[in-house]
Order: structure tokens, then sequence, then C-alpha cells
């Protein structure tokens, strides 16, 4: 009981913190925020995460359990594409959680922020997840003629870009549809030739 009630106190944190990191970003957010909004002294959090750095570890882990990076990285295998459009999906119905995400990697790319080197290791592992999904599906060459590791940088590219979109102007930008309609561009075998004439 002490356990369950301990993880279940952990949840509750964590889902503070993304609150607070939401609305203030990494640097605005204090632990005594996070302790208010769940009820506990500054001191009771510090029973759970003694740091405000291990706290920010601690909400990036929990994201990347449901997040789409770390599918093969588990050694489950590759994700079928088709499952991570459903993953945008799925995310477009977290806005809390992609905002909090967004904000963080946002400020990570600054000299010494917490967060940059988890988020450096975590495109590393992402990119290279995406890679083996599309070699799975598409082989050595993509119908338009690129790696899988070229396509893979574009596929995160355009999922990370997609989420500040959407963030910006959810009524417009259809998040879900958008990363179809790129998954359909990536499957295009009759497109026009954009790679330039052939010499001589």
């Amino acid at each position: 009981m002490a356990r369950a009630r301990s993880e279940e106190r952990r949840t509750e944190i964590l889902r503070a913190t993304l609150e607070v990191i939401a609305e203030r970003g990494y640097r605005g957010a204090t632990l005594g925020a996070v302790a208010e909004r769940v009820g506990l002294s500054q001191q009771g959090l510090l029973h759970y995460y003694p740091t405000k750095e291990a706290l920010l570890v601690a909400v990036l882990e929990d994201r990347d359990r449901w997040d789409t990076g770390g599918g093969g990285s588990r050694g489950e295998g590759p994700w079928p594409l088709e499952l991570l459009g459903s993953l945008v999906e799925y995310n477009a119905m977290r806005p809390a959680i992609v905002q909090t995400f967004s904000a963080l990697l946002g400020e990570s790319v600054t000299e010494e922020h917490p967060a940059r080197e988890f988020f450096s290791l975590r495109y590393s592992q992402v990119r290279a997840d995406m890679a083996a999904s599309l070699r799975a599906e598409h082989g050595e060459e993509l119908p338009g003629g690129l790696t899988p590791e070229r396509a893979a940088t574009l596929m995160v590219a355009v999922m990370d870009g997609l989420q500040y979109q959407w963030l910006l102007d959810p009524g417009t930008v259809d998040m879900p549809g958008s990363f179809r309609d790129f998954l359909r561009l990536l499957r295009d075998r009759t497109g026009p030739d954009v790679s330039g004439p052939s010499p001589g």
C-alpha cells in the first residue's frame, strides 16, 4: 500500500510539473509552485525529487513512455508507419503534455540547459528508430530516392514542427492529418523528378 501510494504521489507531482512548465517554461517553474499544486510543502516535494533537475528528467522520461520515440529502442522492433500516424493523433488529445515538451525543447537549445543532453540523446535515438521503421516498409531506398536515415531526419522535423504549428493555431492546423499527408508523400512513386537535369 505504501509503495502504491508513493507511486500515485509521484504521478501527481509529474502531472503538476507538466502544468507548471507549460504555463511558465522550465526557467520560470519553481519547486514551490509544483509543491503548492499537489498540496505538499517544498520539503515534502524534495522527498520524492531532491532537485529541480531530477524532477525535469523524470518528467521527460515519463513523457517518452508513451511518445513515439523509443519503439525500436525498447527491443519491440520498428513501429509500423501507420502506428506512428495513430500516435500523432494521440498526441493531439494531450495538448498540455505537447505544450510542455515543446516549451522544454525550445529552451534546451540554450547553453547549459539541464534538458539539452536529454534531447540530444533522444533525437539521436528517435532518428534511428524512425529509420528502422522506414527501412521495414521501404527497404534501403524510399520511392523518392532517399535513404531511410535521410528521410528519418525529415520525419522528426515534420513531427515536431507540426506540434509547434498546432499549438499556435489548433483550429487551422490538423496535426494528425498533416502527418498522414507527409507519409503519403514519402510513399509517392509518381511525383516529378526534382533532382534537376542529368549532366550532358
